[in-house]
Formats: C-alpha cells, structure tokens, sequence
C-alpha cells in the first residue's frame, strides 16, 4: 500500500505542484528516500575511508579512549546564559575566524626573519611544537604554490608538504616567481599609511570641502529668503575656474597644461555600457573569487559587494576589502551606500584618489531595515533632495562615471521610479539599473518587466539596465525585447554561474555535475588566493562556499526537467540526479553543504558551525 508521500509523488508526476517546477516523473521521489540515499551512499564512503586508514596504520596500537560524542544540534533560540539574543540574524551563530587557529605560527618565522617581538610575541616561535599540534594537511599539492611558484603562508599552510623540505624550509619555484614578478593581481587594497590618516582624520578633501561649502552658503541664502518671503531656486552648482576668472597661478618650473586645464564632465572617462551582461553587486556572495568565477563564463561588467560609506571614511579594513579588484575583472564598479552629502561626497572623493575602478554605483535600491531605517538605500528614493545633493556632490569630485541602482519604488503598489528617472538625468547619472521589485515586495513576486520599459523609454538616451528573474538565455531575451541598453543578473548567477555562458551562444547547458564540481574547485582555489591557505583562510573560503551552495543547490539540470527552462520562482521537488554527485548537489540540507565543502577543503573542525544568512525551513 502506497504512503500519502508516494500518493503526492504520483500526482506530482501528472500535473506539477503549484510553485514547484515541472520534473520527469521518473526522477521524482519522497523526502525520506532522498535523504536515506544520500545518508546510506555518504556512511558507505566514510567505511571505506575508515578501513583504508586501519590498512595503514594496522601496526599501531587501538585506541581505548571512548569515540567523541555526537555533537547536538545547536538551540539557536537564545544563548546558555538565558540573556535574550539583540541586532539582525540573531538566530545564526557565529564563530570567529581565530576559534579555528588555536596555535599560530609566528608571521616572522614564516618569513625566516628576526621576530622584532622577541618573547613577548604572542604567536608560536617553536617550529617543532607547532607541526606536531598543526592539523593534517588537506591535499598533496598546494595550488598556491603550483600557481606562483611560492606560498607566502609557509608552515602555516594547510597543503605544506607540498613545498616544505625535510628540515622545516619553503621551497620556491623560481621560474613561476620570475613570471610574477613585479605583478599586481589585485588591486585597490588599504595601505597602513592611508588607514592611519584616515583614523586620524588628516586626510584632505579639497574637492568635497568646496561642494560642501557651496550647500552651506546656498542653504544661508535660502534662509534669507525665506526670511524675505522670497521663493526662488537655489542652484547646487558648484562654479569651476572656467566660470568665473581666477588669479594668476603661481608655479613652480614650467608651466604644463595640466596646472591650468581641469576636467570638464564631458572629459570624464567613458565606459560603453551597452549591450553588455552586468554581474549584480552581491553581499556576502558578490565576492572576489565569485566574481572570478563569472568572469570565466563571460560576465562583461562585475562590481564589489555594497560598502557603507562612513566604514570607508573610518579606515576599517573589513569594508576596504570590499572594494578589491582582480586583474581579469576589466570593467569594474564598487558600490558604496550612505544617506547623507558630506560622507558621501568625501568617500566618493577618497575612491577617486586611490583606487582603480570604472565607475561609482551609488546604491538606493537596498532593501534591508538596517539601511533604510538610517535613510540610506530604499530611502533615497523618497528624499530626493537629499538624493540629488549627493548625485552631484559624487559626480563633481569623480572623475569616472556615476551610476545609480533603484527599485520600483518602496511601496508594493506605488511606483515612483519613472518620477525620479527624467530628474536623475539632469542630475548628471551615466547609467540607471533598475530592479523590477518594490521594497516591500522582496522576492514574493514576479519582477515587473512592463514597468521596466516605460521606465527604459523615459531614460534614453541614458542607459537603463534591468534586474529580475533572469535564470536563462530565454529571459534574457525577453528583457532585451523590452528596450533596455543591458542586462544586470543577481540570484541567476548564484544559481548558475555559467548562465553567462547560456546567454551569449543561446543554449540551454546540460551541465553535469562533475563539471559543477570543477567550478567550486576553481571557486576554492581562488578563495584560498585571496583569503589564505592556512587554518583561517581555509575555514573562511569554506564559508563562503557554504553560502553560494545555498543558493546552488536550486539549480536543476535541464536533463531532467519535463519543461524548459527553469523559472527562478520554482521551486524543486525531491528527486534524485543521474548519479549521486548530482543527488547530493541537489540537497537543500546544510549537512549536505558541508559534505561536499569536506570534499574540497577537507573535514570541518570540531567547533564548526553553519547557517546561510538567507533562512530557510529546509535548514535546521
């Protein structure tokens, strides 16, 4: 006799699910015998991975101590004092990076120098000592080291073997080094001088200061005629030396044409936006090695993930890190956030003068209370005064494009876009994207593309990119149809990174799992260029793998659908894959995860702990 599970199964077969997306009847199955395959085929490897290990170590003599108890599910509701949990995402845990790296070896003896410390260091000096306590390395080959012909992580990192000799010293690739030499990879990092006159507030903002000042002498004039019972405009230009005659200047040498020639706005650097496939500004997703990943499958424009602007100003190093440009990334943006003139023109200045980017994207389309409740992102759009104070103060110290990324509006069913669009363009944007979604509607509707031609129409001859629902080469050119100069591709790349790809040879990609796996071995490779090798970095890559995975494991492959292509608001059903990789890719159980994170990165430490920022019932 048939369970009621089976009996849903079999009707789903027929006719699909509201909200579930349409799967071959013979690849559907029930929630208990999805898990129990992936539980049976998962214990079975890890049997064979145990007897492997007492093959080896046969000659030594069996433990006695008891087996570690079973770790319990963590009680997220509150914390063990009973004190009642405060802030945003109270129910995720979180474990620093230095919880996983009790032992460090000293920076100093990894780079054979004199510790300027002495006994006072905090870190580990004792070589020995630290090898016997370090954790088993991972793999046999450091991709590092394959890579650049030398690892800056030395002892320390997690594939040491691979370039330690006997004695404890780093071998070195000379070849690989000389290829590198002298080579940036990544660009726009913080140096220590600029952090220590940012935290001193020493840095000059010669531009931002003369904006400023003309707000402040526009806002005295405005109260006198206010005071006057006069009503007349005031301007928020800012007069520039070929406006008015300046003196003479005064020069050292000779005089060249750049002492005496300033930018106009027409003059600024100019990037062709049009027709090209814009990677979103993701948060937490949105990173370097992400980035990279989508770079490979043809991403024409990528942008870092959203910096809060006063963060910048303060010099934290964790909001800089933001703002890192890899070599490939060859059109590039960074996103910064702010509700307020003065912070905003003056990070947008500091950007200027040490960076290298493209373009600026100034974001108001945010929906998060933690922004909107301080008038930034989403709020913008209802304080255009404020608004447009900002546009022009960031448009007149940069000296790249301004772009601006919005919503619909803020309320589900009342739209304001296409009232800011005509006033942004005289404001001086160089491209409008827009999200097809209201702040309130989130992600519970479809995104609204009608909407999004009138608003196309009412920009030209200003580009205006689109954003919403795009997971295949199909949607893409639906929203090319509607008029837009590009396309922007937010959860469709978390989903399926090669979705790029689908769109510039218009195909639907069948693509396997090992060649899925191969992508998150590339995406773990670049995690460990740019966040380490060694215990941290390890740990932090795996983290953010965990966390693209929450949004991979959505994608069903197009063999098995019964209707193609997938919609980005279908859900999937339990069902197995073509062979168990493709089953476990398929799960949407942070166990899961870290099972396939554990195929890459090697087993997780004891006190390791996961859950996605985005939560979900299927995760526990």
């Amino acid at each position: 006799m048939e369970t009621a599970e089976e009996v849903n199964v079999s009707k789903r077969a027929d006719v699909a699910a509201k909200g579930e997306a349409a799967i071959k009847p013979e690849f559907l199955t029930t929630k208990d015998k999805f898990h129990g395959l992936l539980d049976s085929e998962w214990q079975g490897s890890k049997r064979e991975k145990a007897s492997e290990s007492d093959a080896v170590d046969d000659s030594k003599e069996t433990s006695l101590e008891e087996p570690e108890p079973k770790r319990l599910k963590q009680n997220f509701e509150g914390r063990p004092d009973g004190k009642r949990l405060r802030g945003q995402n109270k129910s995720r845990p979180h474990t620093k990076p230095t919880a996983y790296d009790e032992k460090r070896l000293c920076h100093s003896i990894i780079q054979n120098k004199e510790c300027p410390f002495g006994a006072k260091c905090f870190f580990d000096h004792d070589i020995v000592k630290y090898m016997d306590s370090k954790p088993s390395d991972i793999g046999e080959t450091c991709h590092i080291y394959e890579t650049f012909g030398k690892c800056a992580y030395g002892l320390s990192c997690r594939f040491a073997k691979a370039h330690t000799t006997p004695d404890f010293k780093s071998m070195e690739n000379a070849d690989l080094v000389k290829v590198y030499e002298g080579r940036t990879m990544v660009k726009n990092n913080m140096s220590k001088e600029l952090q220590g006159r940012l935290r001193k507030r020493s840095v000059s903002f010669e531009k931002s200061e003369k904006y400023l000042k003309t707000l402040s002498d526009n806002k005295d004039k405005g109260a006198q005629q206010g005071d006057a019972g006069e009503k007349q405009p005031v301007s928020t230009e800012v007069q520039t030396s070929s406006d008015k005659q300046s003196a003479p200047v005064k020069t050292v040498g000779p005089l060249t044409d750049a002492d005496v020639i300033k930018l106009r706005p027409c003059e600024k650097k100019q990037v062709d936006f049009q027709d090209k496939l814009y990677l979103a500004p993701l948060t937490t997703c949105g990173n370097l090695p992400f980035r990279r990943v989508c770079k490979r499958f043809g991403a024409d424009i990528t942008c870092g993930e959203m910096a809060m602007c006063t963060n910048l100003l303060q010099g934290h190093q964790s909001e800089w890190a933001l703002l890192r440009r890899h070599e490939s990334e060859d059109v590039f943006g960074i996103q910064v956030e702010g509700s307020f003139p003065d912070t905003m023109t003056r990070c947008a200045e500091l950007i200027n003068n040490n960076t290298e980017v493209d373009f600026v994207d100034i974001n108001s389309g945010c929906p998060i209370d933690l922004v909107y409740n301080k008038g930034g992102g989403c709020g913008l759009m209802t304080r255009t005064r404020k608004f447009e104070r900002i546009v022009k103060g960031m448009n007149y110290v940069l000296d790249v494009p301004l772009t601006v990324k919005i919503r619909t509006g803020v309320q589900e069913k009342s739209n304001i876009a296409h009232k800011l669009i005509p006033e942004m363009k005289n404001w001086g944007v160089s491209m409008i994207t827009l999200h097809g979604r209201s702040r309130e509607q989130r992600y519970t509707k479809l995104a609204d593309w009608d909407y999004i031609t009138t608003c196309a129409k009412l920009a030209s001859p200003i580009p205006l990119f689109g954003n919403g629902d795009i997971l295949s080469y199909e949607d893409a050119m639906k929203a090319k149809e509607t008029g837009v100069s590009g396309i922007m591709i937010a959860r469709g790349a978390l989903i399926k990174p090669w979705i790029f790809t689908e769109i510039k040879e218009s195909r639907h990609w069948d693509i396997s799992s090992s060649e899925r796996l191969d992508i998150l071995k590339d995406f773990s490779n670049f995690g460990l260029e740019h966040w380490g090798s060694d215990t941290r970095g390890v740990e932090r890559t795996r983290t953010f793998l965990l966390e693209w995975l929450s949004f991979l494991c959505r994608y069903i492959p197009v063999g098995l659908l019964e209707r193609v292509p997938q919609k980005i608001n279908e859900r999937p059903p339990y069902y197995m894959g073509r062979n168990y990789l493709e089953t476990l890719m398929a799960s949407q159980n942070v166990e899961d995860w870290i099972r396939i994170s554990e195929m890459l990165l090697g087993p997780v430490p004891k006190n390791f702990e996961f859950l996605p920022k985005h939560k979900a019932n299927s995760y526990k």
